[in-house]
């Protein structure tokens, strides 16, 4: 008998020290999804929760690029782009309830949203960018930021969520040309060429020109 309680005894702690192991081990995977400053999923963490969405319901999906943002980095120091990029990441989540979202890398966001209508679409690309482009409280100054919005959405075609990426950034990319805006996509097929997955020409392709946008 004391033999069985010692056991038991002993197995307690060693549970609950495994509990708090894994719980750890969780918080540290999920901390390394998230971008520590915007608090955004990272890339791998975003498209790994946008696939699960997609495949379970029509969405919108998103690519949003700001305008102007180098110009105040410079201008107003680092600091100041963070708050920018912080901010963006706010009127972001607001407008996309319900949704995933992302920073995939410098002042480039993607989201997937759930929409069920697609003629909400030029609506949900509108309002977003509304909300990005007002002006940006920092330190006594009104920092004035744009943006460039592609979105498609997904239940006309099958589409994964690659895709729908790539067509959203042909998108955003065409309106950035023009001086910014937002495009709603209707062919589901990227129409430009690739490399890795990503449109040929972005920085990181190994394609792009001197001074590209990505």
């Amino acid at each position: 008998m004391s033999t069985l309680i010692s056991a038991a005894t002993m197995a307690g702690p060693l549970a609950a020290g495994w509990s708090v192991h894994t719980l750890w081990m969780r918080r540290r995977i999920e901390a390394a999804r998230r971008d520590p400053l915007t608090g955004l999923l990272t890339r791998d963490g975003f498209t790994k929760r946008a696939e699960w969405l997609m495949n379970r319901t029509p969405v919108a999906v998103l690519v949003i690029d700001l305008d102007g943002f180098k110009a105040i980095n410079d201008t107003h120091g680092h600091h100041a782009g963070d708050a920018i990029l912080t901010q963006a990441a706010r009127r972001i989540s607001t407008t996309t309830i319900g949704g995933v979202r992302g920073r995939l890398g410098g002042d480039e966001f993607a989201a997937v949203v759930p929409l069920p209508d697609p003629a909400r679409l030029p609506a949900r690309l509108r309002q977003t960018h509304e909300y990005l482009t007002a002006p940006v409280d920092f330190e006594g100054d009104e920092l004035l930021i744009g943006a460039s919005i592609g979105g498609i959405w997904s239940g006309t075609y099958p589409v994964d969520l690659s895709r729908a990426l790539r067509r959203a950034d042909e998108a955003m990319y065409a309106v950035k040309r023009t001086g910014g805006g937002w495009m709603a996509a209707t062919n589901p097929e990227p129409t430009q060429p690739s490399v890795n997955g990503r449109r040929d020409g972005r920085p990181g392709t190994g394609n792009a020109p001197e001074g590209a946008t990505p």
